[in-house]
């Protein structure tokens, strides 16, 4: 009888371990690169133009990205299945954290060397998920600009949704909006300075794209200390939306949950901005 029991203790052994080893694969599998909607058109490398490798901590300010959910979710999120653009979660989002970017004063760095290799435990995803409403964003976005901070990746968080807290959102902006909404981008600016007296308008810029030039983000720069700070010349508010005004989505349950972007019918009137179509 000794041997089957043993045998059995065993084979218990190895199942959990392979059950452990299945739980570790599942979440590193998770944490494949999120190819999110950034209109810097980014490409990442881990070398600057010279060939020299970026440092983690070498950076010159943080840029705060501010992401408008509507937007994200016309574009690309409802057809992946996004979960902030899921019409069933019950909560309206509106600016939502894409996330805290290292900046030089011209050019940033990206998918820095770090002890952890750029993983994020699950438990710190899902702690960021009412600011980050994708755990596949909280991955892509430690991979990729939180290794540059030299933190650490529950450091990084941590100040990531301290200066989060920090910025007011204007009022009008902050629950739904309505659905003929337009705005010059520097009208949303000077909303968002007013409501944050700290901050100047050197120190803010806002993107813009798409149909209608719909709003995409706010983007707001700090220093390394957490303090509001002009930001370089990265942030050229000309390139980044040079439209008279821009159309801004309306926040509808589940971050929009509008269906994807239609071509316009034959006469159909799209101004100010485009109609979402009803189903």
């Amino acid at each position: 009888m000794l041997c089957p029991l043993m045998t059995r203790t065993r084979l218990a052994g190895v199942i959990a371990a392979l059950m452990g080893i299945g739980v570790v694969a599942a979440d590193a599998l998770a944490q494949r690169p999120y190819r999110d909607w950034d209109s810097y058109g980014r490409d990442y490398a881990s070398r600057d133009r010279s060939g020299r490798e970026h440092q983690p901590g070498v950076f010159d300010y943080y840029l705060l990205a501010l992401s408008w959910s509507p937007t994200y979710c016309a574009d690309v999120g409802a057809e992946r299945r996004d979960p902030q653009c899921n019409s069933h979660t019950g909560r309206p989002y509106a600016f939502v954290l894409h996330g805290l970017w290292p900046q030089y004063e011209r050019g940033w760095p990206g998918h820095c060397r770090s002890p952890d290799r750029g993983y994020v435990p699950g438990p710190v995803a899902d702690r960021m998920l009412d600011i980050m409403p994708s755990k596949q964003l909280v991955f892509h976005e430690y991979r990729t600009h939180g290794t540059c901070s030299g933190l650490g990746v529950d450091s990084y968080f941590d100040l990531a949704r301290r200066l989060y807290s920090k910025v007011k959102i204007p009022s009008r902006f902050a629950s739904p909006v309505e659905e003929r909404l337009t705005i010059a981008p520097g009208e949303l600016i000077s909303e968002f300075v007013a409501a944050n007296p700290e901050l100047k308008p050197s120190m803010i810029a806002v993107s813009c794209g798409g149909a209608g030039n719909r709003l995409r983000e706010v983007r707001i720069c700090f220093d390394k200390g957490g303090a509001f700070r002009a930001c370089g010349r990265n942030e050229d508010q000309a390139r980044l939306c040079s439209a008279e005004r821009m159309y801004v989505p309306p926040v509808r349950v589940g971050g929009g949950g509008m269906p994807a972007r239609q071509p316009p019918s034959p006469g159909e009137d799209l101004l100010p901005g485009p109609r979402d179509r009803k189903l």
